[in-house]
């Protein structure tokens, strides 16, 4: 095995490394040296200080007859030198070990750290050469690395040469401190990462009641551009692989994880989402709630569809080959954080007190809970079945979604029985005036309307509530079952509330009314009409009919009668004009009534007023005209006339035309 992927005895990131003076003995080096550009923000003048320094003390030192000095003839070979320690990593490894001396460890850490330091401000220090291997600084950090590694494990890290060792460990320590912040610094660059700038198009929100739909159709969410572009990518995992190789795992993949959860959640801000606890979302008013809710399901897609892919790919980008399991156990851990924060918002929202106006948002929130489904298990059987953690970490995140899906069906299912239970509540004793069209029958026709846009969805809610309660799946749809035993409660309600009226001809103009506007929304919605069937339909134009005969029966059968000769009017071939003009009288009384009350009342719709116009006179015009034909000349012209005979066929025909306009008047007396 190579021993570059060994890591090194480490000590603490924090502990100080030491190395020798020029008398031979040990002394502490400041390991925050080659943190300027970083952590001190000094200036490239400082920089150049220090690299003097550290150049004066190696020449010092070689010069004070440190085994195998040259003397002060310039800066340590790096070049030679690595061959020497590329030897000795080789040879540990290798049948036939390869000695090192001290004086070469003593160069060589005095050579990486040179380059470190004059690497502090350089822009293109992490700069891969022509040929595709990494920069040289990252080569010289990495050997240095994989040098300490086998020190650890020769006669000469056990005693041999104890100091130099101890040098190389030091110098190590202070060039993977160095790393960690350039690491963290490229992770977070502006320049480099676009996750907080990029603006995504989402699914348009649902409209709920009393809205009317939105005609705007539903935008597509676009694929998001990559956080980083390649060459960043390209220096991000050739860090990491230094890091990981070095021992300095742990540290890798917090600064990744925490870098990568922010620019996430700054994602999520852009968007709009801000997180809440279960205890402010309890106490929103639904207003509030409602719009929260509209911006957690356009940020949870988000996630889901675009933000957890890259996230995958750039974990997967980053940590590759040998360091692919590191990557997938970051992406599991951030996988997992982000959306069981974003979890806990669904489960405030199913503690909430339950209303049926907040049915459509919960059933948003259903949809985007199950969509998240099969792209967690996606990830899932990516993984490969030695990566325990990462198992376990995504396969939390699936149990905790099925988990919160289970429970905003129940909500759902609750809230919508609570439909059933607001019909079963509207007993009021007043009724609307005129029979038009009750509030009741609005509001539910309406709600069932966009409740029907979610069929396939609610489906999956009561099929998923039935089982839960024992009842097993069945062929039909549950969904259906339940708006049928809606329609009937409905259709119940309306037939109480029609006894409240004391006419019995305006009860039927009621029914009539609320049974039309109920068959027209259902067959103005190919959804509802689907899920109640043609025999739901053919029913319901059954009762209409029935109405109108009743109506038809109760307002004009006694008109009618007055107009028919029953043997009252004539006998033995002379009409009885006593009863003749009583006749007259009390058919203008009549037609008077019919034409002030009847003229109050409320049919809204236009084609069923047209229809009750046309069927009126139809049967009420030509029976009077055959009437006054027969009968009026019986009359003296003038004021006998004017008393008895005050309508004409026309006058009639007018007057039923003016019904059902819901304007109370009282008939103008017309002359024939």
């Amino acid at each position: 095995m190579d021993s570059r992927s060994q890591a090194p005895y480490k000590s603490s990131s924090f502990s100080q490394a030491t190395t020798r003076d020029d008398g031979g003995r040990s002394r502490e080096v400041d390991r925050n040296f080659s943190l300027g550009a970083v952590r001190d923000k000094r200036d490239l003048h400082q920089g150049g200080a220090r690299e003097q320094a550290i150049k004066e003390e190696d020449e010092q030192e070689e010069g004070d007859g440190v085994p195998g000095g040259n003397g002060g003839e310039g800066d340590p070979d790096l070049a030679a030198l690595s061959l020497e320690i590329d030897a000795f990593i080789a040879g540990h490894d290798g049948d036939a070990p390869v000695t090192v001396t001290e004086a070469t460890l003593e160069k060589f850490a005095s050579a990486v750290e040179l380059m470190v330091a004059r690497s502090e401000g350089a822009e293109d220090k992490w700069a891969a050469e022509a040929s595709g291997e990494p920069s040289p600084l990252l080569a010289a950090i990495t050997r240095i690395a994989a040098l300490a590694s086998a020190l650890g494990k020769s006669p000469e890290g056990g005693g041999k040469h104890t100091a130099a060792v101890h040098r190389v460990t030091g110098v190590l320590h202070r060039a993977m401190a160095f790393l960690e912040d350039e690491f963290h610094a490229l992770l977070g660059d502006a320049r480099a990462s676009k996750a907080g700038n990029e603006k995504v198009a989402h699914e348009s929100d649902r409209c709920v009641l009393p809205l009317p739909p939105s005609d705007a159709s539903a935008a597509v969410g676009k694929e998001a551009a990559p956080p980083y572009p390649p060459e960043t990518v390209d220096r991000l995992r050739a860090m990491a692989d230094a890091m990981i190789a070095a021992g300095y795992s742990t540290e890798c993949t917090q600064m990744f994880l925490v870098a990568r959860r922010n620019a996430f959640d700054a994602a999520l801000q852009g968007l709009g989402y801000e997180k809440s606890n279960i205890d402010d979302v309890v106490k929103m008013t639904w207003e509030a709630l409602e719009a929260e809710i509209v911006t957690w399901t356009k940020a949870f897609r988000h996630a889901i569809n675009v933000g957890l892919s890259t996230e995958h790919d750039l974990c997967t980008r980053v940590f590759s080959g040998r360091h692919a399991a590191v990557g997938r156990g970051i992406f599991a851990d951030l996988a997992r954080c982000v959306m069981l924060h974003m979890l806990s918002f669904t489960e405030a929202v199913a503690v909430t007190k339950r209303a049926a106006e907040k049915l459509f948002k919960v059933l948003d929130m259903y949809e985007a809970v199950r969509d998240a489904s099969p792209v967690i298990e996606a990830f899932l059987s990516a993984d490969e079945p030695t990566s325990d953690h990462n198992n376990s970490a995504l396969a939390e995140l699936k149990a905790e979604i099925a988990s919160m899906r289970s429970r905003l069906s129940e909500s759902a299912a609750a809230i919508f029985h609570e439909l059933e239970g607001s019909i079963r509540a509207d007993a009021g004793k007043q009724p609307v005036p005129g029979g038009a069209v009750h509030p009741l029958t609005r509001y539910v026709m309406n709600y069932l309307k966009y409740a029907c846009e979610y069929n396939s969805t609610l489906e999956q809610v009561f099929r998923e509530h039935r089982r839960h309660d024992g009842g097993g799946d069945g062929d039909d749809n549950p969904f259906s079952a339940q708006l049928m035993d809606v329609m009937e409660l409905l259709h119940n309600n309306l037939e109480a509330k029609s006894r409240l009226y004391k006419d019995p001809s305006l009860s039927n103009i009621f029914l009539m009314n609320n049974g039309r506007y109920m068959l027209q929304k259902i067959r103005g919605s190919s959804e509802i009409n689907a899920m109640l069937g043609e025999a739901w339909a053919r029913k319901q134009s059954t009762n209409l009919r029935q109405y109108h005969k009743n109506y038809q029966r109760e307002t004009w059968s006694r008109v009618l009668g007055l107009l028919r000769d029953d043997g009252v009017l004539t006998v033995k071939g002379h009409v009885q004009k006593p009863v003749l003009k009583e006749r007259f009288k009390q058919f203008n009384t009549a037609m008077d009534e019919i034409h002030r009350t009847q003229g109050a009342w409320v049919v809204s719709d236009e084609q069923l007023q047209s229809e009750l116009r046309v069927s009126i006179a139809a049967v009420v015009v030509p029976a009077y005209r055959s009437f006054l034909g027969r009968f009026s000349q019986h009359f003296s012209a003038g004021r006998q006339t004017e008393k008895y005979v005050k309508l004409s066929a026309e006058d009639v025909e007018t007057i039923i035309d003016e019904l059902f306009d819901g304007n109370a008047t009282s008939m103008v007396r017309r002359r024939t």
